[in-house]
């Protein structure tokens, strides 16, 4: 039995080595030592990426590459980085509103630009971007990887199943196609006759966390019409497996590819709404449904579901873009099996098998698992853990969720002054050496902006006039577009907050902040437009010009490094 001292004992050896440690900083760097920046005279044509802002926290808190474009004087004695995400500040906006942020330059200087993501990308690229390492593969793990991926399966018994509570490289959710992955990918369905939208699932129920959906079909005087809908779960158990009767006379039983005949549906009676009923009872919003092109499936269903995970997508097509590769392919490199070969057709419980088999392989082995190089992506939070840093992740669920590893200190958020609060709590803790805080009310007010089609028009219009001035002007000062008072008040809050928190900040604490981007929000508005055709008054070739100059002003985004003094 210990002594009844003994914890105090342990404390005060725990404390004395501590001090220890700082005493052996202060021989080196004496008492007033103190840890600063100095920013390296850039290359000529040199531009900071969003990889070079995630290599100074690694550089300073774990074994990263020294960087190019800063040196960190005393790196030892900074206790603490906290990395302060603020979409939507691009440096027009900086520039134009410096007065409404002096507190930026106050505490952190001048920024130094950052090339953002294409505004092709979409908000969680940008996160992904900052947040997760691209690391070469060991050679073991890459042989583990592909020796799991040449079980011979049959499909009945699944051996690449899962507790999906298990220690995952990332979260399930990771793999779920975004916002824009779905609307890019034929996924939005909304506002269509005759479709229905999963719900939440009931209180205190236990729903599937994850089933496989394949479906087949026919070509009927509509169109192409259900036929077969067939659900797996993470075992490859069917849980629904059931033959439709099309609203519309058949013209074409499709056999060769659905397998379905008409002695299969002569005797059906079962309807596109008795499936419906049957498949809503299984799936819910928080059900992952896995698939290959799925968007052909819940368009056959006319069913609305935004949580997918798509094998077309996750496997990426050596030839990139829009290319996707066919199950039947995935399905005999990674699983080592033929399907969709019997000649009779494809079967709809092995299609789907095959899916949550291939969006197994993925889960367990990462999301690099199946692309050619030799990598790796690992969570930031993940590899400062395994140096021994603790990290507080503040932000989204969703986002929390998606990032935050097992051993860091997760606090989901739902606004800004949440954030700001968490934050200088946890920047006091000191056990917390890694602090992700995001700030998006800037963002939000873009997104609420484009969806207001007077407040839209208004910007557009001012736009082209600002741009057919500066046409016709010798100036070179650049477009200046009207800041609303609503924006510069958001502006303000941004500031008053950026204060706050670096007066909470411990002595040395290294402040990143990192914009990421600007209003990409108006950029996605604006190509949706254009690729739609949607009826407007202005004319097309002025709306390109407004794109190009508002892409070009999105894609400038800024980060603001200081150590406090």
């Amino acid at each position: 039995m210990l002594p009844p001292n003994s914890k105090c004992l342990a404390s005060e050896e725990e404390q004395h080595s501590k001090d220890k440690k700082s005493s052996a900083f202060f021989d080196v760097y004496g008492p007033e030592g103190k840890a600063d920046v100095v920013f390296k005279t850039p290359e000529a044509d040199s531009t900071l990426n969003l990889q070079d802002i995630q290599g100074l926290v690694t550089w300073v808190l774990a074994e990263g590459l020294m960087p190019s474009w800063v040196f960190i004087k005393n790196k030892p004695l900074i206790p603490k980085v906290v990395l302060l995400y603020m979409p939507g500040l691009d440096a027009a906006l900086y520039l134009s509103q410096s007065k409404s942020l002096r507190s930026f330059k106050e505490y952190c200087g001048n920024p130094k630009p950052v090339l953002a993501l294409s505004c092709v990308s979409d908000g969680i690229q940008t996160v992904d971007a900052l947040l997760t390492c691209r690391m070469k593969r060991k050679r073991d793990c890459a042989n583990s990887a592909v020796r799991r991926s040449g079980v011979e399966s049959s499909g009945s018994d699944n051996p690449f199943a899962v507790e999906l509570t298990k220690d995952l490289p990332f979260p399930i959710t990771y793999y779920t196609l975004t916002a824009k992955e779905l609307e890019d990918n034929g996924y939005s369905y909304n506002n269509q006759p005759g479709f229905v939208s999963t719900l939440p699932a009931p209180s205190g129920s236990s729903p599937y966390e994850m089933l496989a959906l394949d479906c087949e079909m026919c070509v009927t005087s509509n169109g192409f019409e259900l036929t077969r809908v067939t659900l797996v779960d993470v075992n490859g158990r069917v849980v629904l497996d059931k033959l439709v009767k099309p609203s519309n006379p058949i013209i074409d039983y499709n056999t060769r590819y659905s397998g379905i005949t008409f002695e299969m549906l002569n005797d059906v009676t079962i309807s596109l709404e008795d499936i419906q009923k049957d498949f809503l009872k299984l799936v819910y919003k928080e059900t992952i449904l896995v698939g290959h092109s799925l968007e052909n499936d819940l368009l056959a269903l006319k069913i609305n579901h935004h949580l997918v995970i798509d094998t077309a997508v996750l496997y990426k097509h050596p030839r990139g873009g829009s290319y996707k590769t066919a199950l039947r392919v995935l399905t005999r490199r990674f699983l080592k099996r033929e399907i969709q070969d019997s000649g009779k057709g494809h079967d709809s419980v092995e299609d789907a098998r095959a899916t949550m088999e291939l969006a197994l392989l993925k889960i367990i082995n990462g999301p690099e698992f199946g692309s050619p190089p030799p990598f790796m992506r690992k969570k930031l939070l993940t590899i400062l853990s395994e140096c021994g840093k603790v990290s507080s992740f503040i932000d989204d669920v969703s986002l929390v969720k998606r990032y935050a590893s097992g051993s860091c200190h997760a606090f989901p958020v739902s606004s800004d002054d949440e954030v700001l609060s968490k934050s200088k709590k946890e920047v006091k803790n000191d056990k917390v050496h890694f602090v992700w805080a995001h700030f998006s009310e800037l963002n939000s007010y873009y997104k609420k902006q484009v969806e207001d089609t007077e407040k839209l028009n208004g910007k557009l219009a001012e736009m082209i006039s600002l741009l057919t001035c500066e046409k016709n002007s010798t100036s070179k000062t650049g477009t200046k577009f009207r800041v609303t008072s609503e924006l510069k008040a958001i502006l303000r809050r941004l500031n008053a907050k950026v204060e706050s928190l670096y007066d909470a900040l411990p002595a040395n604490a290294m402040l990143i902040i990192s914009t990421g981007h600007g209003d990409t929000a108006i950029v996605h508005r604006l190509r949706k437009m254009l690729t739609e055709q949607v009826e407007t008054t202005i004319c097309r070739e002025k709306l390109v010009k407004v794109l190009e100059e508002l892409q070009a002003q999105a894609e400038v985004g800024l980060c603001f490094v200081s150590v406090k003094h």
